[in-house]
């Protein structure tokens, strides 16, 4: 028996966009059922593609390389050139990929093609002949002779076409690169282009010495006029002036006064020492002292005097020795001793005035000497003025003469270095071409290989556009971060409980549980039951037609103890999301018998009091609200947990299923669940051995 409630008006549950996903499995059986067209056009282009490369005449690659480095010695190097820094110059990497960019020169290209006969061959020039197949092509406007190009335009394109010149990677070696039908010809083409290479830098170069030396010669002839020009103005500005100059490029004046500064300097010592020498002598004659200086005793008259009073002295203490000191002989020695020593200080007296004469002297000698002197630097003063003037000349003179000596040591260097072998290029080849007996173009195998995966994946590609574009391989996923977001702003905003709805009862009794959850619109539908009921499969086989329609419809499982999500084969659930072992993406699955998804109870399911009081909860239902147009919760019997009134905030409608033989324990159920706070319960009544979504006559006429 059935009860009916008055009903309140129930908020709606805002939606929440989803993301749709590629179904590999679905993409992937509709390209196998076209598995036979795959492989016919892979087959054809497989087919295709060997006939047309073996349509293709083959060519073959030779290779040359050359070694960019300074081959320059210290015989053959330019005067006072920089070896290092020219090196540097040389060697890097710029200047490495300029002289590739030589080695494609069209004037080169031109010297190869004439040299080796070019337009002899109808593989560079389709006019020296060619087969059937080209005057064919030719007729059709698609051979190379229907071109309005000249006989050497085209010989220079297919040239450049054939030719590969580029820098071997971290070296400075350049590879030369031909490819012919003849691999002979191939060879002798790679080699004639490394020689020519270095022909044309050799040529470079002496061209470069041979301009120089044309222009030093021209300028060497000016510089020489402009040197004899500024010497003649130094010359005749130094006789103009009177500035001639002596020794040691010392003019006349300046010796002069270096020669007065010296005779000043020498009577000015002369004078010092003479009166030094005679005040010397007058101290000693004052103090009583005898005068033995050196000036006195170098003296003839004085070291004559000294003698004679050496032989007195001699004599005086001979005679001592025998007569008494009263004594004539005695008194007639010491008288002469007396006089000779006056005699000796008065030739020291005249000594020191010879001294003072001569100072007397040599103080008028410096002072005529100053007056030279101070004449002299006069006569200096005037012609410094012009001694500036002729320096300037002469620093003129110099300089152009300097530049003259540079050129034409330069001039001598250049023209030693015009012979053809004095100069070397910068460069050497290091491998020489040889033919080649490889077919270089076209690689059969790795161009059939090629063209079959291309069309293979093309065909592939063609397919899987048309089933997409069909729209039949998607599938609908949650994204969780969008499913958190849309769950947090939710839980204020959740319908509180609510009677039961009259209409969903009699939509219950009137048609089946399908179509009318379907006519409720959006939300949560809790399916639980008294006791030991089904309610779990009625739920599931509910979400599962809920899906048929195109319809978002999730499978919730809180029921543990039916657990008919891990019979379907659901392996991760809303045990393992509430613990935080998987996001949403890994434990919503989809049921592998129809289009519904399945939340399942999970590999680690808490008990069922433990789902209902996690905080987690809220954010769960709410998200997957937000994202699917129905969800379908199976639990068990509620009435044992405090915490199962919390589901009744998520509810739009709640179902207990109870069992035909007793209807009274569903009816009982929905009066507690409606005093827990659910919104419009209705009571399903099955059978007990197979589960039904029509209400049974017996519960409709209750």
């Amino acid at each position: 028996m059935r009860r009916q409630y008055p009903s309140k008006s129930v908020e709606s549950i805002p939606s929440q966009s989803v993301e749709s996903e590629l179904d590999l499995g679905s993409l992937g059986r509709a390209l196998w059922a076209r598995k036979f067209a795959i492989l016919t056009v892979t087959i054809l282009a497989a087919v295709l593609s060997f006939a047309a490369v073996g349509l293709i005449t083959p060519r073959y690659k030779s290779e040359a390389r050359v070694l960019i480095e300074n081959r320059e010695t210290p015989y053959n190097q330019a005067q006072g050139e920089r070896s290092a820094e020219r090196d540097r110059t040389l060697l890097d990497a710029e200047a490495v990929q300029s002289q590739v960019q030589l080695a494609l020169s069209r004037d080169l290209a031109r010297t190869i093609m004439r040299d080796l006969k070019f337009s002899e061959r109808p593989e560079f020039n389709p006019n020296a002949g060619g087969s059937v197949i080209d005057s064919i092509l030719g007729l059709a406007g698609l051979s190379r002779r229907s071109t309005p190009k000249s006989d050497d335009e085209r010989m220079l394109e297919l040239y450049f076409e054939r030719l590969s010149v580029y820098q071997v990677d971290k070296s400075r070696v350049i590879s030369i690169e031909f490819q012919s039908q003849d691999p002979e010809f191939a060879a002798r083409v790679a080699n004639a282009i490394a020689e020519g290479y270095l022909k044309l830098q050799q040529q470079a170069k002496q061209d470069a010495i041979k301009q120089a030396g044309q222009w030093l010669s021209g300028e060497i002839e000016r510089l020489r006029m402009r040197v004899a020009e500024a010497e003649s103005k130094v010359e005749e500005f130094r006789v103009k002036s009177n500035l001639y100059v002596g020794p040691n490029n010392n003019t006349l004046s300046a010796m002069s006064l270096g020669d007065l500064n010296t005779q000043l300097a020498a009577a000015r010592t002369k004078k010092a020492d003479a009166e030094t020498k005679a005040r010397l002598i007058r101290e000693i004659l004052r103090s009583g002292k005898p005068v033995e200086t050196s000036e006195v005793l170098n003296s003839e008259l004085i070291r004559r005097l000294n003698e004679q009073r050496v032989t007195l002295r001699a004599q005086l203490a001979e005679q001592s020795s025998t007569l008494l000191d009263q004594h004539p002989r005695i008194k007639e020695l010491r008288a002469q001793i007396v006089d000779l020593e006056a005699q000796t200080r008065l030739a020291a007296d005249k000594l020191a005035r010879s001294f003072e004469n001569d100072a007397l002297l040599a103080s008028a000698q410096a002072n005529a000497i100053l007056v030279a002197l101070d004449q002299q630097k006069k006569m200096s003063g005037a012609l410094n003025s012009q001694d500036v003037q002729l320096r300037s000349l002469e620093r003129d003179a110099k300089s152009q003469r300097d530049l003259l000596e540079s050129y034409l040591s330069r001039y001598r260097d250049t023209v030693s270095r015009e012979t053809p072998n004095a100069v070397q290029a910068d460069a050497r080849i290091i491998s020489r071409a040889v033919a080649s007996n490889k077919v270089h173009f076209p690689k059969k195998l790795p161009i059939v290989f090629i063209a079959t995966i291309g069309a293979l994946i093309a065909m592939i590609g063609f397919l899987a556009t048309a089933e997409l574009l069909r729209g039949e391989v998607y599938r609908t996923v949650m994204r969780e971060r969008e499913l958190v977001e849309a769950a947090a702003p939710l839980a204020p905003a959740m319908p509180k409980a609510s009677p039961v709805n009259p209409e969903f009862a009699e939509s219950l009794r009137t048609g089946p549980l399908t179509a009318q959850v379907r006519r409720m619109g959006r939300g949560i539908v809790i399916v639980t039951r008294p006791a030991h009921e089904p309610s779990s499969e009625l739920a599931l086989d509910l979400a599962r037609e809920l899906a048929e329609g195109g319809t978002r419809a999730l499978f919730v499982d809180l029921d543990v103890e039916a657990a008919v999500s891990q019979k379907a084969g659901v392996r991760n659930g809303i045990g393992d999301l509430l613990l935080g072992k998987v996001s949403f993406a890994e434990a919503i699955e989809r049921d592998p018998l129809s289009r519904a998804h399945i939340l399942g109870t999970g590999r680690m399911m808490p008990d069922i009091a433990a789902v209902l009081s996690a905080d987690r909860l809220a954010i769960v239902l709410g998200a997957v609200a937000q994202s699917y147009d129905h969800v379908i919760v199976a639990t068990p019997s509620l009435l044992r947990y405090s915490y199962a009134s919390r589901l009744g905030r998520f509810a739009r409608g709640t179902i207990v299923v109870a069992s035909e033989d007793d209807t009274a324990a569903g009816v009982a159920a929905a009066d507690a669940l409606t005093g827990m706070g659910f919104p419009n319960i209705a009571v399903v009544a099955v059978a007990p051995d197979k589960p039904t979504m029509t209400p049974t006559p017996e519960a409709a006429a209750a």
